[in-house]
Formats: structure tokens, sequence, C-alpha cells
């Protein structure tokens, strides 16, 4: 099939990025003839044909707006057997709702003071998306649900297809050439329990908790490495207030990951909206046993084998499930994990779109 897919540029070493390129590496495996559309220089990949989108430099409300008009140019040449966006655009087949639904997010979260106007323009060209394009795709169970409370649309029209994580770069043996290397560049002493927090956006994402939870562990020895971009003032001052600045490492946005994912012992992400978040893919890949919140999609493939869920903002619930998986079987927990991962390969992600492709052809 000759597929156009829309999508911003996308790195090899980010959580939603690398998944775009695993997708596509994917598809092209399978014989597709893969084509991407966007704005912004992307690195080349094998087998992907690119479709630049030049987009002057725009305030946000208005760069979602001409993303969404300039897709159309492109969309809407002749030979496309399918087109799939993975942004709110105006003409495509296929509709893969990798962010979520902005309007449950807004719930969860508020909106910003300054970002009306964002906000109200991405709601425009939400509700488009989800009454015009033939079928919807969500990347977990509870994105469907929020896709179908919010906009009605019925089962025919919305699929659950989640995304895949690539099983080699994510490994528990990488704990063996790199752990106490990361760790001691981490500055964490030999033995001491540590929690991994990673994501950009750290107030959607629950920094604020994980720290409360770091203060409440009853290993004072414990350790927080926080991977991911976004403005640390604030989070560095509730540390010091909490008397556990000394036990946070600042490790910025870190193309290394998986050297993390190594040294660390737990994956602490107690969200308050994510659509799925790759992070609980990549760190149960890796061996590492994740707790997250129960408002994640990434909490559908965690059980009390490989982590545990907790309520968002629940520092205490938090800290009481780390202490648990400390006093775990590492060995045991590890595997546990990986197993939970192993399932989700790019093949399957592709052979359920394929599927979603059968549909949208049999309704044409």
């Amino acid at each position: 099939m000759r597929i156009l897919i829309i999508a911003r540029p996308y790195a090899f070493h980010g959580g939603v990025e690398s998944a775009t390129a695993g997708l596509m590496r994917a598809l092209v495996a399978y014989g597709h003839d893969v084509h991407r559309a966007g704005p912004g220089r992307q690195s080349p990949q094998i087998g992907v044909t690119e479709h630049p989108l030049p987009l002057p430099p725009l305030p946000s409300a208005a760069r979602g707006l001409a993303l969404a008009l300039a897709a159309v140019v492109v969309a809407r040449r002749r030979g496309w057997d399918v087109v799939q966006s993975h942004e709110r655009t105006l003409v495509q087949d296929v509709y893969r709702a990798g962010e979520g639904c902005h309007r449950a997010y807004l719930e969860a979260i508020g909106a910003s003071a300054g970002r009306r106007l964002h906000h109200a323009v991405t709601l425009a060209l939400e509700r488009r998306v989800f009454a015009r394009t033939p079928q919807i795709v969500a990347i977990a169970r509870r994105g469907a649900e929020e896709i179908a409370r919010h906009y009605a649309v019925p089962a025919p029209r919305l699929s659950v297809v989640y995304n895949g994580v690539d099983l080699e770069r994510f490994h528990p043996r990488l704990r063996g050439p790199h752990r106490e290397g990361a760790r001691d560049e981490a500055g964490i002493p030999a033995g001491a329990f540590t929690a991994l927090f990673a994501g950009s956006g750290f107030a959607r994402k629950g920094l604020a908790t994980a720290i409360r939870a770091l203060a409440q562990l009853t290993d004072s020895r414990a350790r927080l490495l926080v991977v991911g971009r976004d403005d640390t003032a604030p989070y560095r001052r509730l540390a010091g207030e909490l008397g556990v600045a000394g036990r946070v490492a600042w490790l910025g946005a870190r193309p290394d990951i998986e050297r993390w994912y190594a040294a660390a012992d737990a994956l602490a992400l107690p969200t308050r909206y994510e659509p799925f978040g790759n992070v609980h893919l990549e760190a149960l890949a890796s061996g590492l046993p994740v707790v997250t919140s129960v408002v994640a999609g990434g909490a559908e493939i965690v059980d009390e084998r490989c982590g545990a869920i907790v309520a968002p903002d629940d520092a205490a619930g938090l800290a009481a499930a780390l202490d648990k998986l400390r006093g775990r079987n590492a060995a045991e927990v590890r595997d546990a994990a990986r197993a939970a991962a192993e399932p989700f390969t790019f093949a399957r992600q592709v052979r359920a779109l394929e599927e979603v492709y059968r549909r949208l052809g049999r309704n044409r």
C-alpha cells in the first residue's frame, strides 16, 4: 500500500519519536510504500520518502492551524491508498490519537491562563477530526473511552492499537555494561535504591508527587533520577523544602535513556494525564518495574507482578508501592517486567493497523 503519514519531525531517541520511527520502519519491512509529510527537517529513514511542509515561525495556536492547512495539499494528491495523520489535520483516512483527547487533557490538567487561544484552536480541530475522519485509532483503551465519551465516536470507527517498542534497544542485559557507570555519573551511592522519573512536562507527568514520595520512603538513602526537559526551579525548591535536595539527580533530556533504565531499580511516573506513555513500555522491556497512575494508558500493561498502579497525586501510595518493590526479589520482578513488554512489537502494531486499513477499504 502507498501510505502517507502526516507527522511532526521525530528523533530516534525520544519516546513518542522513536515509536513513530519504529512504526515507519516496520511498515517498510512489511512491504508498504511509506511517505511522511510534516514541518521541519527530518533525519532520513531508509525506505521513507519525505514531503516537507515548510511553515513560518508562528505562535502555538497559529502553528497548529497552519500545519492542518498545509497538510491538505499533500493529502489530496492522487495515489495514496491511506492517509494517516498523527496530527490534528483536516483531510485524512485514519487519525492516530497519540496525544489522546485534548478535552480530556483539559479536564485533568486545566487550561493554562495564557494559552486560551491555543486550546480553543486545538479543540476546534479536534472536533472536526473526530467528526469527519473515517477511522480513529486510540493507543490505549482509556483513550478510546475518552474519545467515545466526549465526541460520541461510534465503535465501528474507533479502534485501539497499542504502540510497539524496540525490544533490542531496551533489554535487561544492558544492566551489565551500563548500570554502574550511569550510577557513578549520577552520584548514586553503592546499593542505594533508585527510582527513575522520565518525561518532559513535569507538571503533567507528576514530578512533584514523585519528589514527595521520595521524602516518604522508609529508606533515607534512596535516590530519584529525573530525566526530561522542563523548568526545574520549582521542583528543586520543593526538594529543598522536603529535605531531599541531595537525593535528586537532575539529568535533563538524554538521548541515552536506556542507560538510565539500567541504572534505576523502578520507574516512578505518577502522571496526571497520559494517553499511553512509551516510557512504560521501554522501562518494562528493560526489565524495570513500573509504578504509574491509574489515569495512564500505560497502566493497562502493568500488574502486581511487574509494578503497581496508584492514584495521581498520591505521594504516600507511590512511596508505599516503591517500598514494596524494594523488598521483592529483583530478578523475579525484572523477568516479569520484560515478559509484560514482549508482546508489544512493531510487527504486532503494523498487523493491527493493516486491519484498520482493510476496514477502511471495505467501507469505501
